[in-house]
């Protein structure tokens, strides 16, 4: 119990150490200071129907996001598409697959992509466009590996590569998640931890950085066309360390209520909670609600809510379909649907 103990607080330490150390201001929210902002997206409608309170819940396939200790935890085979009607006409999609390996642990996969339109690329000489039409899109490929230390402690891990694409323009990065989960013997209330997007900085390069340069302006006759590449600064991922607990305060074999709560700390913003609350009525119809980012500065999240439908197929799988929406204030709400299949 000691060594489980002293292993939880060390990776809890890390993660806040590291948030630290990777550029954030006191006093300053720090918000537009990273790259690849897609990465804070939060996933799946279930966890953003309980106000993104999943740290200490993450028991389905996307605890890769939230805690990828979670999917230590789960026995059955399970995929999941996402598809999200973002603001500003933007897509965001998840798919993930979850794979148990009996006593060897859980090994998972997964991607996620923004992306958006083709535009007309328009100049101040040609306002009616050029010809050219020009799109923007971001991805991040994940491979998971979790597995349980004992009957009550869970560890998971994420490798990823992370790409955001701009007209000619592009940038790389990888970095890996950390997550654990512990269940105490209080009331079996879960405690999970984890940390996200601990990686390499991004930096844009690509054929529109180049430009035409006179390297001796005062010299006639020299080349002044020489060809030249601007400079571009190297940003830092949006590093997020999250801590929650959830308990079950309502539990038989008809039904159950959870209530969660997590603390967050983005190196990019202020600090803030989300609370959330699950009830399933005979493993069936999921009825969930929350309020995200409490405390945070000049947010405009809050209020969020979803439902979701598990039924069992004749093939002996089941099919989970959920739903939920968020509440963006002056912003246009968002809405997120899934279908999972475990199996």
């Amino acid at each position: 119990m000691k060594v489980k103990l002293i292993l939880v607080l060390s990776i809890s330490l890390l993660a806040f150490n590291s948030t630290h150390g990777q550029g954030y201001v006191t006093n300053v929210t720090g918000v537009g200071t990273t790259a690849a902002p897609f990465l804070e997206i939060e996933i799946g409608p279930r966890a953003t129907g309980m106000g993104g309170a999943f740290t200490a819940v993450a028991n389905d396939a996307t605890a890769i996001y939230w805690n990828p200790a979670g999917i230590a935890r789960l026995v059955a085979n399970e995929a999941i598409l996402i598809h999200t009607k973002w603001l500003a006409g933007i897509s965001f999609d998840f798919v993930a697959g979850i794979f148990p390996l009996g006593e060897y642990g859980v090994i998972g996969v997964s991607g996620t992509s923004l992306s958006m339109g083709e535009m007309e690329v328009r100049t101040i000489a040609q306002q009616e466009g050029t010809g050219e039409r020009f799109g923007a899109n971001s991805l991040a490929l994940k491979l998971s590996y979790a597995t349980n230390l004992t009957d009550r402690f869970s560890i998971g891990f994420n490798g990823k590569y992370i790409q955001e694409n701009m007209w000619h323009m592009n940038a790389s990065a990888v970095a890996i998640d950390i997550g654990t989960l512990f269940t105490t013997q209080f009331n079996d209330m879960r405690i999970g931890m984890s940390i996200s997007n601990f990686g390499t900085d991004m930096k844009l390069a690509g054929r529109d950085a180049m430009v035409y340069h006179d390297i001796a302006p005062d010299i006639i006759g020299n080349n002044d066309k020489t060809i030249a590449f601007l400079g571009t600064d190297p940003w830092s991922l949006p590093l997020t360390f999250r801590a929650g607990v959830a308990i079950d305060i309502i539990r038989d074999p008809k039904n159950y209520l959870t209530v969660a709560v997590d603390a967050v700390h983005p190196n990019d913003n202020s600090e803030y909670l989300n609370l959330g609350f699950e009830y399933v009525l005979n493993d069936l119809l999921s009825l969930r609600c929350g309020y995200c980012s409490l405390f945070k500065r000049n947010s405009e999240e809050g209020f969020t809510m979803g439902l979701g439908i598990k039924t069992k197929l004749d093939i002996g799988a089941a099919l989970k379909v959920d739903y939920a929406y968020a509440d963006f204030g002056r912003l246009v709400n968002a809405h997120r649907f899934s279908i999972g299949v475990e199996f």
